[in-house]
Order: structure tokens, then C-alpha cells, then sequence
């Protein structure tokens, strides 16, 4: 490697907030950014005017270097003119009822074209571009690249990042299974690519010639020695920030992070209609009972309706966190990125 990832993204601490989808704020991509880390904002679900208004947000509040993340699209996704959401919306009434909302009719889209998304990050010109779900196309790498941002990719096997180095990416995110949120992966069935963290890092550090940065499990200056020991050149930190004041994190969501253990998460596709790693709640188990899980991204618009009629209510929200939550014992930013600073080399 010429570059170390630090270099390569202008940053001075290897550290990566990961970009929560739904959840990230403004506050908390800023305070990792303005501590030397890369502050990450995930834009699912975000039309270009709300990323351009979030860019300009993001602007006023730090003036280091930012990731804007993107989810690819597979090629499974359903339309509402595909998806018959009508049953699986009945099925859910009383989780509508409980929300006190009513069961929605279809939208006219479930989510923004890519090209949309991608028009505003060209215009917003972050430091980095990371990207979920697949490889970039390569037109999209080049004008990356012509603009001077840098692109990551992520990878939940060896064979997914080597298909990533292979199409020009500049790092790739090694996210274990023990990781909070959806498993991105997109080479095979995410039950098949459930590779822990300890075991995926040195394997895809051997397999290609880019920065990694080791995600799933690291919540503490343990986790980040024992990432870079394995090769990483950087870590990847999710749970451990959502549960502080800055995430876009309910007060119930955190209380629920602060009391979990080793073996409260479990991997649903109740909340999306994808795998992801959460810790179960009324929601949960009442979707899975009733096997009422429609196609993504069409659940995730369902269970989007009352989540955000909640108002919090952890009961009906989704719960993400990693299998490391019980190391998640800051409230601040600052303290997190203190802690995870500590387990660099000195």
C-alpha cells in the first residue's frame, strides 16, 4: 500500500463512524469528524433536495472531511406497482393501532432513484463516498474519483472484497457479523455470510491491495488493537456512537443498547424484509409470528409508517445494535472517540 488510510482520507485518526440509516445525525457525523475520525452520514431513503439541505448542515457544522454513504441497489427490490403490500399491511393493524396511525395506502416510490442520490453527492463533494449492497458501477467510481472523492466499499466476505478492489474502490469496509444493522451482503444469501470479524479482517487484508477497515465487535481501545493487529488500517464504529446523546437515536433505543448483552441481538428481516442484527421487541416478534414480511424495500416502508408514528417507543422501532452493546458505556461522542484513540499505537 502507498497510502495509509489516514492519508488517504485527510483524516488524522483512523476511525469511522458508521453511517447509520435513519438514524445518523448532523451532530454526531460532526463531533467524529471535528475529532479526527471520519464522521459518516448515511442518506437511505434521502431524495437530492434532503441530501443537499443535509449537506449544507453538515457544512455549518465541521469543516473536516465527511463520508456520505449510499445503499446500491441489488436488483430485488420490488416497486409499489410489483408489491402487493395490502396483506402484509392488514396483518400489521395492530401495530398501526398501537402507533396510532392508520394502515397507509401504497406511495407512488418506496425510494429515490441512485441517480438522484448521486447527482447531490457530486454537488456536495464529500471526502468520501461510501457506498452498501454491491459493487459501483465503474462510471460511478471515475467521476468519484474526477471530483476527488474517495470510494469505499463493503465487503462481508473475502470474494465480496475482492470484487470491490477489483472495481476501483480506494478502501473497503470488512464488516463482521457481529455488526449492528443490515448485513450488506450481496455475493450470496446473508445467512451464508455470516463471517465473524476476527476471522474476515486478516482474510481479506490477505486477499487485496487496499486500506481495510475492520467493522463488527469494536466498541473499545481492545477492539481497535485487535482490528489493526489483524491488518486493519482502521476501524468501523457503530453501536457504540448510536448510543450516545448526539445519534439520532431514541432515549428508549439507547436505554435498550445500554442494557443488552452479549446474546440479546438477533438477526430479523421483520423491520426491512433484509437481514439485520437488532435486539428484539414487540415488533419483532409479532411480524415473525405472523410471517407478515413483505419484499424490501416495500417492509421497510410498512414498518417505516408506524415507527415513525412511535414517537421513540422502542417497543415498535427498530432496535439496531451490534453483539458488542454491553461495551457501549458512553453517552458522548467525545468519550467514545477518546476511548477508541487510546487503542492506537502510540
Amino acid at each position: 500500500m502507498t497510502r495509509s488510510l489516514t492519508d488517504l482520507l485527510g483524516i488524522e485518526v483512523p476511525i469511522v463512524l458508521g453511517p447509520f440509516g435513519g438514524l445518523s445525525s448532523v451532530a454526531l457525523t460532526a463531533a467524529v469528524s471535528d475529532g479526527g475520525g471520519l464522521g459518516s452520514f448515511g442518506l437511505y431513503g434521502y431524495d437530492a433536495t434532503r441530501i443537499r439541505e443535509t449537506v449544507d448542515l453538515l457544512r455549518a457544522a465541521t469543516a473536516r472531511p465527511f463520508a456520505l454513504n449510499l445503499w446500491l441497489p441489488t436488483g430485488d427490490e420490488v416497486t409499489p406497482a410489483e408489491a402487493d403490500i395490502v396483506p402484509t399491511r392488514d396483518a400489521l393493524a395492530s401495530l398501526f393501532r398501537a402507533a396510532g396511525v392508520e394502515p397507509p395506502e401504497p406511495p407512488s416510490r418506496f425510494l429515490p432513484p441512485l441517480e438522484e442520490q448521486l447527482d447531490a453527492v457530486w454537488d456536495a463533494a464529500p471526502a468520501a463516498l461510501s457506498v452498501v449492497f454491491g459493487v459501483p458501477p465503474v462510471d460511478v467510481v471515475d467521476e468519484a474519483h474526477r471530483r476527488g472523492i474517495r470510494v469505499i466499499g463493503t465487503a462481508t466476505s473475502v470474494a465480496e472484497a475482492v470484487a470491490l478492489a477489483d472495481g476501483g474502490v480506494d478502501a473497503i469496509v470488512a464488516s463482521g457479523s457481529e455488526a449492528a444493522g443490515h448485513r450488506v451482503t450481496f455475493r450470496a444469501r446473508p445467512e451464508d455470510s455470516l463471517v465473524g470479524t476476527f476471522a474476515l479482517v486478516p482474510q481479506v487484508v490477505d486477499a487485496v491491495d487496499v486500506p481495510v477497515i475492520a467493522a463488527g465487535g469494536v466498541a473499545d481501545r481492545r477492539g481497535v488493537a485487535a482490528a489493526l493487529a489483524l491488518g486493519a488500517q482502521g476501524v468501523q464504529v457503530g453501536t457504540a456512537f448510536l448510543r450516545t446523546r448526539q445519534s439520532a437515536a431514541s432515549d428508549g433505543h439507547r436505554e435498550a443498547i445500554s442494557r443488552a448483552r452479549d446474546t440479546d441481538t438477533v438477526l430479523t428481516r421483520a423491520m426491512s424484509g433484509r437481514l439485520a442484527r437488532g435486539i428484539p421487541n414487540r415488533a419483532i416478534r409479532e411480524i415473525e409470528a405472523l410471517g407478515a414480511i413483505a419484499p424490501f424495500p416495500a417492509q421497510n416502508w410498512l414498518t417505516g409508517v408506524f415507527r415513525a408514528a412511535a414517537g421513540g417507543d422502542p417497543d415498535l422501532s427498530s432496535l439496531w445494535a451490534g453483539q458488542a452493546a454491553a461495551l457501549a458505556v458512553h453517552d458522548d461522542a467525545a468519550a467514545v472517540l477518546t476511548e477508541l484513540i487510546a487503542g492506537l499505537p502510540r
